[in-house]
C-alpha cells in the first residue's frame, strides 16, 4: 500500500497506488482538483452584497480528500496558475495583482485550510460527523483569520487603491474608513453563515463514505 493505516485519507482508501502509479494518481488528482476549484470560482450564486461562490467547499473537500501535503500542493497550484494570469478566480481578472487585492488574505487562507484539515483528516477526523465538524470549523478559521487581517491591514499598506478595492468588494463607498466591528461585519459575518451551510455537505457526506467503503484503520 502506498500508505499507512495511521495516515490513510479518503483518496488512499479509495484509490490505493505505488510506485510510479501512485505519481499518476497525484497528477491526476492535483488536476481534477485544479479544475474543480476553478470552476467552483465561476459558479456564482446569492449576493450578500457579492456573490458567493463554492470555492469553500471544494477547498475543505480536497484538503479532506487529498491529504494536507496533496491538498496544499493543489490549492498552490491552482494559485500559481491564477498568478500567472489564467482566469480561474472569482473575478474577470487574474495576475499578481489580484492575490494583493482585497481578496488576496482569504486566497492565502485557502492554502492553509487545505493543509489544516488535510491533516486532521490523516488524523481520522473525517469518520465521525462529529470530529469532521471540528475539522470543518478549524478550516474555516484558517480561512478567515488571514482574510480579516489582510482587509484591515491592505489599505495602510498600499493606500488609497486598495481601499477603493474593497469599499467594491463590499459594496460600500465608505467602508475604507471603518473600523474592526465592520472589518467582520463585512469580512466574516456576511459570508460565514453560508459557508457554514455549505460545508454541511462534508460534514455528512465523508463520515458516510467512509463507512461504506469500510473504516481501514480499524
Amino acid at each position: 500500500m502506498s500508505t499507512t493505516t495511521t495516515n490513510m485519507v479518503l483518496s488512499d482508501r479509495l484509490w490505493d497506488a505505488d510506485g510510479s502509479v501512485l505519481w499518476i494518481k497525484r497528477a491526476i488528482l492535483l488536476v481534477a482538483g485544479i479544475a474543480a476549484l476553478a470552476i467552483s470560482a465561476k459558479i456564482q450564486f446569492m449576493t450578500v452584497p457579492v456573490p458567493v461562490t463554492l470555492q469553500m467547499l471544494v477547498v475543505m473537500v480536497i484538503g479532506a480528500a487529498y491529504g494536507p501535503k496533496l491538498g496544499a500542493a493543489t490549492v498552490a497550484s491552482y494559485l500559481a496558475l491564477g498568478a500567472q494570469g489564467l482566469p480561474v478566480f472569482a473575478g474577470a481578472v487574474a495576475g499578481p495583482a489580484y492575490l494583493f487585492g482585497p481578496t488576496g488574505g482569504y486566497l492565502l487562507g485557502f492554502f492553509i485550510a487545505a493543509y489544516a484539515v488535510g491533516r486532521l483528516a490523516a488524523a481520522g477526523w473525517d469518520r465521525l460527523p462529529v470530529r469532521m465538524a471540528a475539522a470543518m470549523a478549524v478550516g474555516i478559521l484558517c480561512v478567515y483569520i488571514p482574510g480579516v487581517i489582510w482587509l484591515s491591514s491592505g489599505a495602510a499598506l498600499f493606500g488609497g487603491s486598495f481601499s477603493a478595492m474593497v469599499s467594491g468588494f463590499v459594496g460600500d463607498e465608505a467602508f475604507a474608513g471603518y473600523g474592526w466591528a465592520n472589518w467582520y461585519a463585512y469580512g466574516v459575518k456576511t459570508f460565514i453563515w453560508v459557508d457554514a451551510i455549505k460545508l454541511v455537505v462534508a460534514v455528512i457526506a465523508f463520515p458516510a463514505i467512509w463507512k461504506l467503503v469500510g473504516n481501514a484503520r480499524g
